[in-house]
C-alpha cells in the first residue's frame, strides 16, 4: 500500500467520501412518497457510543462496492481494518471538546442508522490538497446512505441540516465539500444543490477493497466544490 497506513487512508477517505455511498438526488417523487416512516436527522454531539455506531454504519456503507471498481461485500480482515481507522477518525473529528464540527445521523422509525454527514471548520486551500491554505471555513465530508435507503431524499436532508448548522450556529455563509470527479451521481447531486466547482486535484488518492482481500492504493481527480448560503434558488445561477 506505498508504505502508507489504513489511517492515512482513512483521512484521504474523509477528503474522498462521497464515492459510492448514495444515490442521484431525489428531490421529486422518491423524496415525496418514499421518505422511510419516523425519519429524523439528528446531531451526535460528540457521543462515543453513537459514533461508534455510525462508524460501522459508515464502513459497510462506503467502502463496499466503493467507485472505481471496488468489491460488494467486504472480506473480514478488510472490514476489520477499515472499522478501526474509520472509528478512531470519527472519535477525533467529531468527539472533541469543541463545538465547530458535528456528525450528523438520520434514522428511521426503527431507530436503524439510514445515513450520516459530518461538517467541521477545516483549512480550504486555494488549488489542489497541497496548494497554499487559503481560509478557514467549513467543510462537508462522510456523507452516506445505506443501500436499502437510497433514492428517498436522505442525502439531501442531511446536507441541509450540516448547512444550517454552517450558518445559524457557526455564522458561516459558505460549505466546501470534497468529491471524486468519477462518482458522477454525486457529482450531480451536489450540483443540484447549488454547489459548484472550486478547483481540481489529479494527484489524489484513495484505497479501493480488492477481491483478493487487499487494500490498493489507486489515484484519482479530487473535485473541491464550493457553495455560498442564504442565496436560495438564485445561487445556483450567481458565480462566486
Amino acid at each position: 500500500m506505498a508504505n502508507r497506513s489504513v489511517g492515512e487512508f482513512i483521512l484521504l477517505a474523509f477528503l474522498l467520501c462521497h464515492a459510492a455511498a448514495f444515490s442521484p438526488p431525489s428531490l421529486g417523487l422518491g423524496a415525496l412518497f418514499f421518505r422511510p416512516q419516523g425519519m429524523k436527522t439528528k446531531p451526535s454531539l460528540g457521543d462515543d457510543a453513537t459514533l461508534r455506531q455510525a462508524a460501522t454504519f459508515f464502513t459497510d456503507a462506503f467502502w463496499a462496492n466503493k467507485v472505481g471498481g471496488g468489491i460488494k461485500e467486504l472480506q473480514p480482515n478488510q472490514r476489520k481494518s477499515l472499522l478501526g481507522s474509520q472509528t478512531t477518525e470519527f472519535r477525533r473529528r467529531y468527539g472533541r471538546g469543541d463545538r465547530t464540527s458535528e456528525l450528523f445521523i438520520c434514522r428511521n422509525g426503527k431507530d436503524e442508522v439510514m445515513g450520516c454527514c459530518g461538517i467541521e471548520v477545516d483549512n480550504i486551500s486555494d488549488n489542489g490538497l497541497k496548494g497554499n491554505v487559503l481560509k478557514q471555513a467549513p467543510l462537508m465530508s462522510n456523507l452516506a446512505v445505506g443501500r436499502d435507503f437510497r433514492r428517498r431524499g436522505i442525502a439531501e436532508d442531511l446536507v441541509k441540516e450540516a448547512e444550517e448548522l454552517v450558518r445559524k450556529n457557526w455564522g458561516f455563509d459558505e460549505v466546501y465539500l470534497y468529491v471524486e470527479k468519477r462518482n458522477k451521481a454525486a457529482v450531480r447531486l451536489y450540483q443540484k444543490l447549488g454547489y459548484k466547482k472550486f478547483w481540481e486535484d489529479d494527484s489524489a488518492s484513495t484505497l479501493l477493497p480488492l477481491k483478493t482481500g487487499s487494500l490498493r492504493q489507486v489515484t484519482t481527480t479530487l473535485v473541491c466544490m464550493k457553495k455560498r448560503l442564504g442565496l436560495g434558488l438564485l445561487g445556483r445561477f450567481l458565480s462566486f
